[in-house]
């Protein structure tokens, strides 16, 4: 099942004959990234200490990053989205979750990201990348 458009629930959002009966029937996606990350985690049955050293974070920032402890950087969510493989439009919902900007086609770097999380490619694949097209790595 894929998940629906914003467009599509905002339409049905106006559609609705009552706002409980919305809300009601809606799953609404986590607001902290500590939230959405073990969201992720159950969703893709991954394993946190996984991720972590997949993302090549020191172990105990990693983990503070999950437990909300720490704020990520950008890059540092990237990290994390590329170990988890995350989507694009998963992506976009952890970096809005940790305050940071969403990928952004328009701009060279973010093109080429955006462009290797469509191609499944593993963090290490996407430094590759942006180092081979001269723009700075995630890592």
């Amino acid at each position: 099942m894929t998940e629906r458009l914003t467009e599509e629930v905002l339409q049905e959002l106006l559609e609705a004959p009552s706002l409980d009966g919305f809300i009601g029937s809606h799953d609404f996606p986590a607001a902290t990234l500590p939230d959405f990350l073990e969201h992720m985690l159950q969703k893709k049955g991954l394993k946190r200490s996984r991720v972590v050293r997949m993302a090549d974070l020191n172990e105990t920032f990693g983990y503070q990053i999950f437990t909300g402890a720490r704020n990520p950087s950008r890059d540092k969510v990237l990290q994390i989205a590329f170990a988890m493989a995350l989507s694009l439009r998963e992506t976009n919902r952890a970096l809005k979750a940790a305050g940071a900007s969403s990928l952004d086609p328009k701009c060279r770097r973010d093109a080429i990201i955006i462009f290797c999380i469509d191609q499944g490619c593993s963090l290490q694949k996407v430094n590759e990348e942006l180092y081979r097209l001269g723009e700075n790595t995630v890592c």
